[in-house]
């Protein structure tokens, strides 16, 4: 029988996957750190330099949802997150400035989120890049016997805890970023960072 979550100890197994009905009875956690909002070129040096710091980031991106068939919107935000510090870069308004390719670009920087497939996609369709150093929790998480594929319920599996997801159809491009799509974007990102970080604490199992 499988284990309830809560129950992994370092040498266990993660439970599979996770109801719905008990992922609602979870615990709710968001990033609590410092966010910066960079939605100005003159931020950017002093944002590179500190990312540039760190050998593991979490990703994600969010675009201003279409509710037109066929339509389809740019990305207008990038999320770069350590564990107490998420950057949310308004691509809308500033692009994707050279030192933030950069770091997209690097092998020596992994950078953690989920379906980055997509990501990258309407990403580089902003900038190109040549794209290195990603690692998709959805791939990532079979080593360790986890099947869930959402970024809700692997946080669930894997850190006892869930996120809210209520603010992803909000409109990205607004003129500016409410607290609550701040506090959203950055906790997809961290969060990512932070199942990663966890996961490599604990022996795969799928060799």
């Amino acid at each position: 029988m499988m284990k309830k979550i809560g129950d992994n100890k370092e040498n266990d197994t993660f439970k599979t996957d996770i109801e719905n009905e008990e992922l609602s009875n979870m615990p709710r956690k968001n990033f609590e750190g410092n966010i910066t909002v960079v939605d100005s070129l003159q931020q950017i040096p002093e944002v590179a330099d500190f990312l540039e710091k760190h050998d593991i980031l979490g990703f994600d991106t969010e675009t201003r949802p279409a509710f037109k068939k066929g339509v389809k919107n740019k990305v207008a935000l990038l999320q770069l997150s350590t564990l107490d510090r998420a950057f949310l870069f308004r691509l809308n308004k500033i692009g994707i400035p050279e030192r933030i390719a950069s770091i997209l670009a690097s092998e020596m920087i992994t950078k953690v989120g989920v379906a980055v497939h997509d990501d990258l996609k309407g990403l580089k369709s902003i900038q190109y890049f040549e794209p290195q150093g990603f690692v998709d929790l959805q791939s990532f998480v079979r080593k360790y016997g986890i099947e869930s594929s959402s970024l809700k319920k692997i946080s669930a599996v894997v850190l006892n805890f869930t996120i809210s997801k209520r603010q992803q159809l909000s409109n990205w491009e607004a003129d500016d970023l409410a607290l609550p799509q701040q506090t959203y974007a950055a906790t997809d990102a961290w969060v990512a960072l932070a199942i990663y970080r966890q996961l490599l604490n604990h022996p795969e199992i799928n060799q």
